[in-house]
C-alpha cells in the first residue's frame, strides 16, 4: 500500500496511537475538549476518525486493566522503562485484543507491528510482537476471524 493511500482504519490507528502517546505523557483535565483540539489538527474531517475516537475512549476506559495485562506479560521489563511510544502501541493493540472482538487478533497484531516499524525502533517490533503474541495466546477466540460473541 502506498504512503498516499493508507487505509482509513490505518490512519485511525495512527491517530489513536498518537493521542494515546500524548495522553500518557500529559493527561488532560477535560478529555472531550482535548480530543476536539487533537482532531482539529488532523488532515481529515473529524467524522473520518470515528474509529480512532472509539479506540481512544476504549483504551482510556480500560487503561488500568490493559496496563495490568501488559505488566503481567512483560516479565523482564520494568513497566516504567517501556518506551512511551511502544506503550501507546501496546495499549492500543491490547484494547483491541481484549475488548474488540469484531477485529481479528492477527489483524490487530499486524497493525501494531506496522506501527512499531513506522514510529519506533527496530528492536521494538520484536518486543511488541512478543507481548501481543502472549496476549493472543490467552484469548478464547479464533485468531484469524472476527467474533461477535
Amino acid at each position: 500500500m502506498s504512503e498516499g493511500k493508507k487505509s482509513q482504519r490505518r490512519q485511525c490507528r495512527v491517530a489513536a496511537m498518537q493521542y494515546i502517546y500524548a495522553w500518557s505523557i500529559n493527561r488532560p483535565t477535560n478529555l472531550v475538549d482535548d480530543l476536539s483540539v487533537f482532531f482539529e489538527g488532523l488532515e481529515e474531517e473529524r467524522d473520518y476518525y470515528n474509529f480512532a475516537e472509539e479506540l481512544v475512549h476504549g483504551v482510556i476506559e480500560y487503561s488500568a486493566e490493559i496496563d495490568d495485562k501488559i505488566m503481567e506479560l512483560a516479565k523482564n521489563w520494568d513497566f516504567e522503562r517501556i518506551a512511551k511510544i511502544d506503550l501507546a502501541i501496546l495499549r492500543l493493540a491490547a484494547y483491541e485484543l481484549l475488548y474488540r472482538k469484531d477485529i481479528p487478533p492477527v489483524v490487530t497484531i499486524n497493525e501494531a507491528i506496522d506501527l512499531s516499524k513506522e514510529f519506533s525502533t527496530a528492536e521494538s517490533r520484536r518486543f511488541v510482537n512478543g507481548i501481543l503474541d502472549k496476549l493472543k495466546g490467552g484469548l478464547d477466540r479464533p485468531s484469524r476471524t472476527a467474533s461477535w460473541e
